[in-house]
C-alpha cells in the first residue's frame, strides 16, 4: 500500500523520495531497477493536471526520454481539478497539482480504489502581470488586488484602483475554475477559495492570459512565475505588497517567504496502480532523483540547501518510525 506523505512539510517529501530512491540505486538513473545499470523500459506513462506544474513534468519527460526512448510519457493540461477527476477515475498514472488534493477529491479516489502518494517537487510564486505599455502600475497591495478580483467587484478602470492611475479600462485575464491556481489565488487574495468575480477571461491555458494581457494597455492577469519568465519580453511584472512593503516574485523571495501571500508549493500525485508499472516507477524514480536538474530546466523555484539539510534528520526519524 502506498502511504500518503503530506504533512512532512514543503521540502521534506521531495527529500524523502530523493533519499529513498537513492537507496534503491536511483542516483544512477537506472530506471528504477536498483541495479545501477539502466534497464530498457517501454510502455505509456499518463500525466495530466495543472498548467503550472505541466512544464515541470514535461521537462522531466524530455530528460527521461534521453534515457528511456521507448517509454511514452504524455503530459496533458486540464487544470488541477480536471486532472484529479481523471486521476481518481483511474485514467492517469500521475496528477500534476498546484494545490493539495481536497477532501472531496480524496473521497472520490477512495471510492474508486485509487491510492496515491503526494510529492512536493518545486516551489512557485504566483505572479501579477500587466502590459509592457503600462507605465503606472509598479506595485499593488493585497487590498487593491482584492478590490479588483473579489465577487461582485465594480472596479473596471485603473483610476478606480488608485486615483493617481490614468483613465484606462481594466481588461482582466485569469485562471479557470478547474485550476489549482484559481483556488490558491482566491484564497490568498480574496480570503475564500473560489470567491472570484465572473466578468473576466478565464482559461486553463496560460498562453491565453499572456496574449490577452500583452495585447491590451489596460490588461491585468496572474499565473505561475515560470510563465512570466518565459514571456518576460511581452509582459511587465508587478510587485505585491502583502503588508510589509512591495516585493517582486523571484526565486529568492519565494524561498525566503518574503513574497506574501503568493508563494506556494507544487505537487505531483502518483497512484498505486501507476507505480506498479515498471515504466511509471522508472519515470518517477528519475523525476525525483533528478529533481534539481528538472527544476532548473523548467525554471522553477528549487528547494534550498538549508531545507534539505534540516530534512535529513526528519527522514531518519521517519525511517525509524
Amino acid at each position: 500500500m502506498i502511504k500518503t506523505v503530506r504533512g512532512l512539510g514543503l521540502a521534506s517529501v521531495a527529500l524523502v523520495l530523493t533519499v529513498g530512491l537513492a537507496a534503491c540505486g536511483s542516483d544512477n538513473n537506472d530506471g528504477g531497477t536498483g541495479t545501477g545499470v539502466a534497464a530498457e523500459l517501454s510502455g505509456d506513462v499518463k500525466v495530466d493536471g495543472s498548467s503550472t506544474v505541466g512544464p515541470l513534468s514535461k521537462a522531466a519527460a524530455e530528460l527521461f526520454a534521453d534515457e528511456q526512448a521507448k517509454v511514452n510519457v504524455t503530459v496533458g493540461i486540464s487544470g488541477t481539478g480536471g486532472g484529479f477527476k481523471k486521476f481518481c477515475n483511474g485514467e492517469t498514472d500521475i496528477s500534476d497539482a498546484s494545490r493539495p488534493i481536497k477532501d472531496t477529491e480524496k473521497a472520490e479516489c477512495e471510492k474508486n480504489g485509487v491510492k496515491f502518494v503526494e510529492l512536493i517537487v518545486a516551489n512557485d510564486a504566483l505572479s501579477v502581470v500587466v502590459s509592457k505599455d503600462n507605465s503606472f502600475a509598479d506595485c499593488l497591495t493585497v487590498p487593491q488586488l482584492k478590490a479588483i478580483w473579489e465577487p461582485g467587484s465594480k472596479v473596471n478602470n485603473w483610476n478606480q484602483v488608485d486615483p493617481k492611475f490614468p483613465n484606462e479600462p481594466l481588461k482582466l485575464f485569469g485562471a479557470g475554475t478547474d485550476s489549482g491556481t484559481f483556488d490558491y489565488w482566491t484564497a490568498a487574495i480574496n480570503g475564500k477559495e473560489k470567491a472570484h468575480r465572473t466578468d473576466y477571461t478565464p482559461t486553463e491555458d496560460d498562453n491565453v492570459t499572456v496574449q490577452g494581457v500583452s495585447g491590451s494597455k489596460g490588461g491585468l492577469g496572474y499565473f505561475g512565475f515560470t510563465y512570466y519568465e518565459e514571456n518576460a519580453d511581452k509582459l511587465k511584472l508587478v510587485k505585491v505588497d502583502g503588508g510589509g512593503g512591495c516585493v517582486e516574485p523571484s526565486v529568492a523571495t519565494a524561498q525566503d517567504g518574503s513574497y506574501k501571500p503568493l508563494s506556494r508549493p507544487l505537487f505531483i500525485y502518483v497512484s498505486d496502480k501507476g507505480i506498479a508499472k515498471e515504466q511509471v516507477k522508472g519515470f518517477v524514480d528519475f523525476y525525483i532523483a533528478s529533481i534539481d536538474e528538472v527544476v532548473k530546466e523548467a525554471k522553477y523555484v528549487p528547494l534550498t540547501a538549508a531545507q534539505k539539510e534540516t530534512l535529513k534528520s526528519e527522514f531518519a526519524t521517519l525511517t525509524k518510525g
